[in-house]
Formats: structure tokens, C-alpha cells, sequence
């Protein structure tokens, strides 16, 4: 049956649905699940797409409300002028490698990084002409004889897996001093634990897979710094593809509304189990900042005021079968990728996360071979401690 206007069924199916008026605050933002947007004329959406007036035309790149709400949350949060989203932290690592190096660019990173990280430099990048020289984030002066001419420094607030600490303060006034763009994976301290563009960070980048999402239920990035500087990953962005989706978007938002409380916790969790740890007999080492025995300890107090995370690295005895054996005995904590959420994960650094790198580079950075990287999250300490004795007695 037509309507008044003659149109059948599937044209009113299609065309009737409108978005209301709404004239009151909600506690969450809208997500507008849509590819594309209707333009008045030709004309309009050719000023739109090319960016010559305000407005959205394609969610991939070309922005959606959810991810602007999104991103400037996140700009807000890190202390930059603007932020762009996603599909994951790894998409955005690579936007960001790729819009500030070309054929025939080197660039300076820590050799302390996330093994995707490192393939990423080591594997793909040398694919296309650039050079990549790792070097001890820590050893201040051999970073600055590598800066001169460089593309970027690139470095992780936290390093993933032993949780060492870069001092980005010093970090970043060297890059400024060299005019090097300074780029950071902060990660592991979250917006709410460290600013680094208040050192002079031009790009700060996340997994919002981890505690910016909070439970383990999406996989997204995002990247704050200049408006000029995410108008540049934008372009590169809307070529390659990687941006996020509007309900990840939204659920990072839902993630970030709790984010001050989940850190918190996360961290008194982590400081409480890692001097649980280092005083175990089948414990040999325990990484984490707040640690005496941490040897940034100075640096993280200075530098992370409101505490050192969810995250800490444990050597048991036995190398990497010991690691191994200690991870399958727990009951209550899960062998798991990822990080950041409610439950408590674990994974043996060497043959999972770090898996990309050879055995020599890891001991480079500091990886011993039967390392564990612990995610400490939200349940009950003493419940934790109970299942990682227990696991303990079996190494």
C-alpha cells in the first residue's frame, strides 16, 4: 500500500527513518553507525570531501561524529590540540611511521618496544627504504648522537615488557634541541598516569585496546598532538584505511569515564603483588617502577606522579621453562594476549608478545627468557596473591 505521497513499502523503509530532536543532555554520545552522509547538491558534497567547508562524507577518514566526540576527549585528556582514531594501536603506529618517514629516512627508537613494534621498524619499514637504529633509551648520550638528521625518535613511557621507565623529560628537550619530531607510545601509563606532550611530544599514541578501552572488548588507537600534525595522519589515514569504527569509538568513550578509578586500582594492585613477588623464594626479579629496586625508580617518581600502572615483569627461577610452568599453573589469572582490562593476564614475553624479536635483541632490551609480563586487573588482591603463590610452588 502507497502512502499519500504514492511511494511503496521498501522506499518508505528505506527514506523514513529520521533522526529526532533532541533538546537534553545524555550521559553517553550517540553512535552514528553510518558509512555516508546526504549532501544538498554536487556542489556541496565537493567542498565537503575536500575539506573546503565543515561537514562529513565517509567514516573512514573523512570523520563521523562518534570519533569526533572520540578524539577530542582524548585531546582533552593528553593535554595536544586535536586527536585521530584507529582500528588499532598497531594502524596507528604505522600512520604515524609512514607520514613522517620516506625512502631513504632513518629514524632513532628505543630498543625497548613491543614486539610488533619491532617488527614493524626492523621488518617493514626497511621494505620501503628506511633505516631504523635502536638504541638504549636510557643511555641519554648515546641518543643524542644518533639524532642529527633523523625522521623521528620514537620511545614507550613505560617499555613493554620490563617496564622500565624513558625519561621523556630529557628525552624530549634533546629531540626539540635536534628539531627531531619526538614520538611516544603511552600506552602503559594511559592519559590519566602521564602527558608526554608537556616534554615536547609531538605525536603521543595508544592501543585503546588497553586501559583506555578497559575491558578487554575492543581492539582500537589513537594518536594526540598538533592539529596540523593530525591533519597530516588524516591524509595518510584516508589512503591507507586503518581508521576506527563508530562503536569502538563509543566504547572507548564508555571506557574513559572510569579510566582516573580502573588506574588507580590497577596500580595499587600491581605495587601490592610486585612486593608480594620480589620477596618470593621461586621469584629472581620483579620490574616494576615503584619498586626501590627498579633501576628508574628516580625517574618514574618524578615522572608519574600518581603512579606506575597495571603492568610489572616477573623473573622465576628456571628460565623460560620455569616462565612457562608458572603461567600454566595459575587458576584465577588467564594466559592471554593483551592487556589494560579486568581480568589479570599473563604471557611469557619470549614466545608470545616478544616473539619477533631474536634472542640476542631481546637480551639487549633487557628480556630475560623466562620473563612474564603480569596485567594485574581488578579483582581482589589478596585473591591474586593467593593464585600466584600457589602457581609459585609448582615452578
Amino acid at each position: 500500500m502507497a502512502d499519500e505521497k504514492g511511494r511503496g513499502f521498501s522506499t518508505r523503509a528505506i527514506h523514513e527513518a529520521k533522526v529526532p530532536p533532541v533538546d537534553q543532555d545524555t550521559p553517553s554520545v550517540p553512535i552514528y553507525q553510518t558509512a555516508t552522509y546526504r549532501f544538498a547538491d554536487s556542489d556541496d558534497y565537493a567542498d565537503t570531501i575536500s575539506f573546503r567547508k565543515p561537514g562529513y562524507t565517509y567514516t573512514r577518514g573523512y570523520g563521523n561524529p562518534t570519533l569526533r566526540a572520540f578524539e577530542e576527549l582524548m585531546a582533552n585528556l593528553e593535554g595536544t590540540e586535536a586527536a585521530f582514531s584507529f582500528a588499532s594501536g598497531m594502524a596507528a603506529m604505522h600512520t604515524v611511521f609512514t607520514t613522517l618517514a620516506s625512502t631513504g629516512d632513518r629514524i632513532v627508537a628505543s630498543n625497548e618496544l613491543y614486539g610488533g613494534a619491532y617488527s614493524l621498524f626492523t621488518k617493514v619499514m626497511p621494505r620501503y627504504g628506511v633505516t631504523v637504529d635502536l638504541v638504549d633509551p636510557h643511555d641519554l648520550d648515546a641518543v643524542a648522537s644518533l639524532l642529527p638528521g633523523a625522521a623521528f625518535f620514537y620511545v614507550e613511557t613505560i617499555a613493554n615488557p620490563n617496564v622500565t621507565v624513558a625519561d621523556l623529560e630529557a628525552l624530549g628537550a634533546m629531540c626539540r634541541a635536534q628539531s627531531v619530531p619526538a614520538v611516544v607510545d603511552n600506552t602503559f601509563a594511559s592519559p590519566y598516569l602521564a602527558n608526554p606532550s608537556r616534554w615536547g611530544f609531538e605525536f603521543v599514541l595508544h592501543s585503546a585496546t588497553k586501559f583506555i578501552g578497559g575491558h578487554n572488548d575492543l581492539i582500537a588507537g589513537v594518536v594526540c598532538g598538533s592539529r596540523h600534525g593530525c591533519l597530516s595522519l588524516r591524509d595518510t589515514a584516508i589512503d591507507t584505511g586503518g581508521t576506527m569504527a563508530p562503536f569502538e569509538a563509543w566504547l572507548c568513550m564508555r571506557g574513559l569515564v572510569t579510566l582516573a578509578l580502573r588506574m588507580e586500582r590497577h596500580g595499587q594492585s600491581a605495587s601490592g603483588m610486585a612486593t608480594f613477588l620480589e620477596n618470593h623464594p621461586k621469584v629472581e626479579r620483579v620490574w616494576y617502577p615503584a619498586l626501590d629496586s627498579h633501576p628508574q625508580r628516580a625517574v618514574a617518581e618524578r615522572l608519574l606522579p600518581r603512579g606506575c600502572g597495571g603492568v610489572l615483569a616477573v623473573e622465576v627461577t628456571g628460565g623460560v621453562e620455569g616462565g612457562k610452568r608458572f603461567c600454566d599453573a595459575l587458576d584465577l589469572a588467564w594466559v592471554a594476549t593483551s592487556l589494560g582490562g579486568a581480568h589479570t593476564l599473563v604471557g611469557h614475553a619470549a614466545s608470545t608478545t616478544h616473539r619477533q624479536m631474536e634472542p640476542e635483541a631481546r637480551r639487549r632490551a633487557g628480556i630475560a627468557d623466562g620473563l612474564v609480563r603480569v596485567s594485574v586487573g581488578l579483582e581482589d588482591l589478596d585473591d591474586l596473591i593467593e593464585d600466584f603463590d600457589r602457581a609459585l610452588e609448582k615452578v
